[in-house]
Order: C-alpha cells, then sequence, then structure tokens
C-alpha cells in the first residue's frame, strides 16, 4: 500500500489565483517534501505541453526523490488516451487514470468497452493499468459493466464515492461494489453544509473525518482483510476474505476545498488538509500492513 498525493492535493497551488503557482517540478518536490511515495499529475494540462526533454526531466527528478509517477486525464476516446499513454510511457509511469463520459457511453456499455478493448495491445506492451473513475456522469453499475465487458485486469476501477453522489448513488454502496475491481484510490472526505438562509445546500469537500466518508470501510475494501489487525472488524460484503490474496492500488489524496476567502487562508487549510489525510492514511496502514507488505 503506497501513498501519495494527486493534483487535486495542491489545487489552489497552480490555479490563476496564486501568483507563483507551482510547477510540474514543484509538485513532484511537494510530495517527496510530504514523504509521499507517489505523485500523480491529474487533469493538469501543463502536461501535455511537455515536449520529451521536459518529461524526461520530471522523470528523473522523480526517481531520484524515489516517488512513483501517475498519470491523470479525462475519456476514452482512443486517439486521445494514446497521446497519454506516450506521456505516461515517457513518465515511467505505470498507471493513467481516466474516466467515461456520458457523450462516450450514449451508444451503450458494449460499445464502450469495445473501444477500451482496441486499447489492449497497447496497455499490454506498455506496461500500463488504465484506471475508470467512478463519477456522476454514468452509474457506476454501468461503468463496472464496462470493465467486465473489457475483461482484463490492465482496465479497473478508480474508486472515488464522493463524485457519485451527484448521481444519488450512496458512498457505501459505490465502495462495496467497486473494490473488487479497484486499481487506483482516491481519497478526500465530503459534506453537505446548509446555504445562508437555509435554501439549498452546498456539498463540497470536508476535513478527513469531519465529512461523511467512510475510512475505514473503504481502506477495509479496497485493502481486504488478512492484516494483523484485520480481525477487528467485520467482513466487507464483496470484498476480499482473510487470507486472500491483497490488492495494493496506490492511495491518493485529494480535496474539493472551497475557496477560504483568501490566498494565504486558502493554501493554509490545504495544506493542514493534506496532512491530515496523509497521517490518518499512514496510521491505517500501519496498523493493518507489516513493513514486508507496503507494495
Amino acid at each position: 500500500m503506497k501513498i501519495g498525493i494527486g493534483s487535486y492535493a495542491l489545487f489552489w497551488e497552480f490555479q490563476d489565483a496564486n501568483p507563483e503557482p507551482l510547477s510540474l517540478a514543484g509538485m513532484i518536490d511537494r510530495a517527496a517534501q510530504l514523504g509521499c511515495e507517489v505523485f500523480q499529475f491529474c487533469d493538469d494540462p501543463r502536461i501535455e505541453q511537455c515536449d520529451a526533454a521536459a518529461l524526461q526531466e520530471l522523470r528523473e527528478r522523480a526517481e531520484i526523490l524515489g516517488l512513483e509517477l501517475e498519470l491523470g486525464t479525462r475519456g476514452i476516446d482512443p486517439e486521445h488516451l494514446g497521446r497519454h499513454l506516450d506521456i505516461a510511457e515517457a513518465l515511467g509511469a505505470r498507471l493513467l487514470r481516466s474516466m467515461i463520459s456520458a457523450e462516450e457511453i450514449a451508444d451503450g456499455s458494449a460499445a464502450a468497452a469495445g473501444t477500451l478493448r482496441s486499447l489492449l495491445p497497447r496497455l499490454e506492451t506498455a506496461g500500463i493499468t488504465l484506471a475508470l473513475e467512478t463519477y456522476e456522469q454514468i452509474p457506476t453499475s454501468t461503468l463496472l459493466q464496462v470493465i467486465d465487458a473489457v475483461g482484463s485486469p490492465l482496465v479497473g476501477v478508480c474508486l472515488d464515492p464522493a463524485n457519485c453522489v451527484a448521481g444519488l448513488e450512496h458512498p457505501q454502496q459505490v465502495i462495496t461494489s467497486c473494490a473488487p475491481r479497484t486499481v487506483n484510490l482516491h481519497v478526500k472526505d465530503f459534506a453537505f453544509a446548509r446555504q445562508a438562509g437555509w435554501v439549498g445546500f452546498v456539498y463540497s469537500g470536508a476535513p478527513l473525518g469531519e465529512g461523511l466518508l467512510d475510512l475505514e470501510l473503504e481502506l477495509g475494501a479496497v485493502y481486504g482483510a488478512g492484516a494483523p489487525s484485520a480481525g477487528k472488524r467485520s467482513a466487507v460484503a464483496d470484498g476480499p476474505t482473510p487470507g486472500s490474496a491483497r490488492r495494493t492500488p496506490r492511495a491518493i489524496v485529494e480535496h474539493w476545498l472551497p475557496w477560504q476567502g483568501d490566498l494565504e487562508r486558502t493554501l493554509t487549510t490545504e495544506r493542514a488538509w493534506t496532512d491530515r489525510t496523509l497521517t490518518a492514511l499512514r496510521a491505517w496502514r500501519a496498523e493493518h500492513f507489516p513493513p514486508s507488505d507496503l507494495g
């Protein structure tokens, strides 16, 4: 179980509101400073503007700092994914996260699965796993139908139950249904808050432990039982059973942090949320994984 951060944990660090935005190299440095094992470039258009030399520099920087890199984009158009597979290979990334849009599933799950199957030879040659994120644009059951129809261990789920609430799906159901197929994990807490005047709600991020994410359920379902203290918890439906093979998708910290009124306060809050989530993930890992089983 390797732990890291992604671009969405540094969201306000590289937005236009920041007069000194964090560079791509700076993101790698920040992840290393935080003691992470992984950094995921996710939905950051700047990575697409890098030439071969720039990508090689990022790869070498990560290798020197002992970081694994992952890449994230959106969509399943073969040409688009092909470009990002090129980038992933240049970075030495072994995982590409993407998502299926509503338009891309309009012709049905079988058509989407056929599109993804056409990419399997490329994924196999590159040794890259494609992780399709749970998202409100398509039901989780449809996403799983597509993945099952592809029928390859190189295509799985990027689990983020926060995204599915907007599609009126319960986070716990998303976790338990997707856990057996999860190859990448985005960890962020989320909550509803009343709008001013008590008219409607705002749905956004929350400090870990103060929102609706059941972290114990999520980590237990994804990483399975069989660890020294696993007997303390009940089995998770549809998840691995004690003694079964344990998957080790990377756990990537993200946030949905609203603007806090000014840049300094926003960055301070964002960094505090990151520290809090990393601390919780490391504590869970220390309890459930022996040191020799942290792959």
